[in-house]
């Protein structure tokens, strides 16, 4: 999987607003269908209060945060998986990347126009929802094609395989047939492997972002956020509520007393953005281990289930490749505790092989011979 999210939606929902306010630089933004042809990237830190709490324990001389790369893809519209609008461009791009954040308009303004002129956030939603699945009955077709030459092969691994591929398939057609997402197709392991050089698009995960205007959060939420939320849910997705207007204007105040004056005056105590970044983070399957020191406190991004060499090595390779053992702690123990030295004596430093499944949150320092 990509280690990165695409923000996609409808054009002119607010999708290169946020991916501003995300990564503090200027996405070309504009009152008019497809104002970004080109996909925008921007590598947005990962606000991590762990690692400011480590800061404050041991001092050092820099702080390195984890980091997410989010794409700011353009709009779709209906019929983009027949090639209308910028479909073919849009699907490229979709392809490439790891977790979709799917921007829906929650907000009246009528002075932004809205492409069917009507503001409907489930209606929006599923059309792209729709244009997807259509792209990924595509897919599916073009990959039953080549499951003929493997069913006539005298290779009997590759007949088991294309029986796999072929029950797999007719699992996830049903659903894409009916604008559901092959990810909520019940496969096996064996079958998914199977069917992962299809690259189908609904298998990968999907958050919506709710762009509300600055008045949403000093009211009840509003009925578009319910409804989008209440959809999320039956999808089995999360939702998250951001002010994409505000959080770009926000972006752009430097001095941070101005910025938490500018927050309070909506009703908030810090920039919501962050829910986003850590929802687009658990998506993707990542987790946070730590180095900590004199020298810099940094997070460290992992895959769920890797072991220590594996987190070695996204340090250096030659960490992995001579991997001995890891001193471990927990985030936790050294908040509570104050020092390694008060968490030894308390016996809650260890030592962890080969075999051990870094938890997030773990401080780690590891030892390594080449």
């Amino acid at each position: 999987m990509a280690l990165n999210c695409g923000i996609v939606g409808l054009p002119n929902v607010g999708k290169s607003m946020i991916f501003q306010a995300l990564s503090g630089s200027r996405a070309e933004t504009a009152n008019y269908n497809f104002s970004t042809i080109n996909p925008n990237v921007g590598i947005v830190n990962v606000n991590d209060k762990r690692l400011f709490a480590l800061t404050e324990i041991f001092k050092p001389r820099k702080t390195i945060p984890a980091a997410v790369e989010f794409v700011d893809i353009s709009g779709l519209v209906k019929g983009a998986s027949k090639g209308e609008g910028l479909g073919n461009q849009f699907l490229a791009h979709i392809r490439d990347v790891g977790v979709i954040a799917h921007v829906v308009r929650c907000f009246d303004d009528p002075d932004i126009i809205h492409v069917t002129d009507i503001i409907d956030p489930v209606s929006d939603m599923e059309t792209i929802n729709i244009e997807l699945a259509f792209a990924d009955l595509d897919s599916l077709a073009r990959r039953r094609e080549r499951l003929e030459k493997s069913r006539k092969s005298q290779d009997k691994n590759e007949q088991k395989l294309a029986q796999t591929t072929e029950a797999a398939l007719d699992k996830i057609a049903p659903l894409l047939e009916n604008g559901q997402p092959a990810r909520q197709a019940e496969l096996t392991a064996d079958e998914k492997a199977a069917v992962y050089d299809c690259h189908f698009i609904t298998m990968k995960p999907q958050l919506y972002v709710c762009n509300v205007d600055d008045k949403y959060f000093q009211s009840e939420p509003n009925a578009y956020v319910k409804a989008v939320q209440q959809q999320a849910g039956i999808e089995g997705s999360e939702a998250v509520v951001i002010a994409g207007k505000f959080e770009a204007e926000l972006c752009d105040i430097e001095d941070e007393a101005e910025k938490l004056a500018f927050l309070n005056d909506i009703g908030l105590k810090e920039s919501s953005l962050s829910t986003l970044v850590h929802c687009a983070y658990r998506q993707l399957g990542l987790r946070t281990f730590f180095t900590a020191g004199e020298d810099e406190c940094r997070a460290w991004t992992i895959h769920v289930g890797d072991t220590a060499p594996k987190a070695a090595g996204v340090i250096h390779t030659d960490f992995e490749r001579g991997f001995i053992k890891a001193e471990v702690y927990t985030y936790d123990d050294i908040v509570k505790y104050g020092s390694e030295a008060k968490i030894k004596e308390a016996g809650k430093y260890r030592i962890e092989g080969k075999e051990y499944i870094v938890q997030d949150g773990d401080v780690m320092f590891f030892k390594f011979n080449v």
